[in-house]
């Protein structure tokens, strides 16, 4: 353990740690926006696959579903429109996403899925 017999061998591996650290912070913030939308996606698609009611029921399940994610989404940024034979969904919203107080970076989601 050579790294930590003096005293700049131990801040330099606490720099380093602290670095990582943050950097992981940093991936997790952002990443869990993405990761909401992916899931969520996933889940509009198998509500519009199996969609046997009117648009209104299917425009609630969808919002039960963003409410289950923790999506911000209003019910006007939702559109279900039944066709003949299919269920289009879009849907939009908007996440910000803050870094310490520091940075905030205001990330802007869609999904359009017709089943």
């Amino acid at each position: 353990m050579t790294i930590l017999r003096n005293e700049k061998g131990f801040i330099k591996l606490a720099f380093y740690t602290a670095l990582l650290a943050f950097i992981i912070y940093t991936g997790i913030q952002f990443g869990m926006p993405y990761y909401r939308h992916s899931a969520f996606k996933s889940d509009v698609k198998e509500i519009a696959r199996i969609s046997l009611g009117d648009a209104e029921r299917t425009k609630v399940q969808v919002m039960d579903s963003a409410e289950g994610y923790g999506i911000p989404l209003d019910e006007n940024n939702v559109k279900v429109v039944k066709k003949e034979k299919t269920t289009q969904v879009k849907a939009s919203w908007s996440e910000n996403v803050d870094i310490l107080g520091v940075y905030q970076k205001m990330l802007n989601f869609e999904i359009d899925i017709e089943e």
